[in-house]
């Protein structure tokens, strides 16, 4: 993976160019006090203060020049702010001028990441630098780009070279390189004791076996704490096959795994004082003469029967074992994530993860780690009324609601049914995907929601330096 900490450095007034913020309100004043060759190259230039609009300001000779950079509020800077510069100036270092750059060096970083694994030649990054006398806030936000970077290469990473197999490596890499315990159920090692992931991967090729990932990590008498993703390798849909356009981009419905793969790594790197166990349940659902079928009933870990009524619908049941299995060591705190509804992205789009949570005061600190990041969230309603769209005639529950209406909120409500008893419980349903490229933010991989996890973990667990 790339170095990310080689990109913010220490300001001990070294040469470094100067970044110029303005904003629509301070652009008059600040433009009065330019010289008249800079006015002139901004007037030539067309220049206005838009969102993220950038002008190069000459200087007393060729080598003096610094820039100039729109930002929706110079009093309050937003993640993103020069994520579009990281990107487009010329190497080189870089000061914020009369600031610190505060939340903008997370974007500083996210704007030079790449993922050109798969190019014949990879395009140039590297050599921005941006200079800060914050040096406290280095270390954190370079874990956090560590940490977005890991969600959105592993995503981006084709199914053929990202199966389970693929998630268990990373997996080990992150246990080995933090002192965490790794321990893999695999193939048919699954059928007793995870039979709901088993059926879900059993059609898959014997490379692609399922199985449920997990690290342990952390002292025994710290407050535990579960972390669970979805790690749908790839997913044809199964029997009930999607369409073509449905399946093209479904080498990322593993991006529930990648989200708490990356938070797992922030957990152990920063030595979080909490007793982590993390659980990918990772499979391909494929399509063989072993696959799993609408109409069968599957026996889950918990002990409870579910109806298949979509072989679609089959994250949900692969949580469902891990989320068991999260519930017998009785954490204080489970956060699942995955790719679980297209439901969510009608209701809310590709950028907004659908949240949802058994406890209020969770659900907010959720919410306002969400605003500090600049990684929002919005809060769906666990509303129980639509629970009697899970029934089934002959089993506890249906995998697959029974209504075309709130299938999300159902989603949901399937997982809520596997969540252990006394848990402060959230559930992210997220895309783990950018169909558009913004500044900072390109087109592929996301982590959504991944900081505003980051930031709840952070407030309730690290004490270090607080009253």
């Amino acid at each position: 993976m790339f170095d990310y900490s080689d990109l913010i450095q220490p300001d001990k007034g070294q040469d470094a160019r100067i970044i110029h913020l303005v904003d629509k309100t301070s652009y008059d004043d600040w433009l009065k006090g330019r010289s008249a060759r800079e006015r002139t190259a901004l007037a030539a230039a067309g220049y206005k203060p838009d969102g993220y609009a950038h002008a190069i300001l000459p200087g007393d000779d060729a080598e003096s020049w610094s820039v100039v950079t729109a930002v929706a509020n110079v009093d309050s800077l937003s993640a993103w702010c020069l994520a579009k510069l990281a990107r487009t100036l010329p190497e080189g270092r870089y000061r914020v001028e009369g600031r610190q750059p505060g939340k903008a060096l997370f974007g500083w970083l996210s704007g030079q990441y790449r993922f050109d694994a798969y190019r014949s030649k990879a395009d140039a990054r590297g050599g921005r630098v941006l200079l800060t006398t914050d040096v406290a806030a280095i270390a954190p936000v370079v874990a956090e780009m560590r940490g977005v970077a890991l969600v959105r290469d592993l995503v981006n990473t084709p199914a053929a070279d990202m199966g389970p197999a693929a998630l268990e490596a990373a997996a080990e890499r992150i246990a080995r390189a933090h002192g965490g315990t790794l321990t893999v159920t695999k193939g048919e090692a699954l059928e007793q004791g995870y039979p709901m992931i088993h059926a879900v991967g059993r059609a898959a090729a014997r490379h692609h076996a399922p199985r449920l990932i997990e690290i342990v990590w952390g002292k025994e008498d710290h407050p535990r704490i579960a972390l669970v993703g979805k790690g749908i390798a790839f997913d044809s849909g199964g029997l009930d096959i999607k369409p073509a356009a449905g399946m093209r981009l479904m080498k990322k419905d593993m991006g529930g795994a990648a989200h708490v793969l990356a938070l797992a790594e922030l957990v152990m790197a920063t030595g979080l004082p909490v007793r982590l166990h993390c659980l990918v349940a990772a499979a391909e659902n494929a399509i063989s003469a072993d696959a799993f079928r609408p109409g069968d009933v599957l026996r889950s870990r918990k002990g409870l029967t579910v109806e298949i009524g979509n072989t679609d619908a089959e994250g949900r049941l692969v949580l469902a074992d891990a989320l068991a299995k999260a519930g017998e060591d009785a954490p204080e705190l489970v956060v699942d994530f995955a790719t679980l509804t297209g439901a969510a992205r009608v209701a809310l789009g590709p950028d907004l993860p659908a949240l949802y949570a058994n406890d209020d005061a969770l659900a907010d600190e959720l919410l306002k780690g969400g605003v500090e990041r600049d990684d929002p969230l919005w809060r769906m309603p666990l509303w129980d009324g639509y629970a009697d769209l899970l029934e089934t005639d002959i089993a506890d529950l249906g995998n697959a609601g029974t209504s075309a209406f709130a299938g999300s909120i159902t989603a949901a409500l399937f997982l809520k049914r596997f969540v252990p008893e006394g848990a402060a419980w959230a559930h992210f349903d997220t895309f783990a995907w950018r169909p558009s490229a913004k500044p900072g933010r390109p087109k592929g991989g996301a982590a959504l929601g991944l900081r505003a996890a980051w930031a709840m973990l952070q407030g309730r667990y690290d004490r270090r330096g607080k009253a």
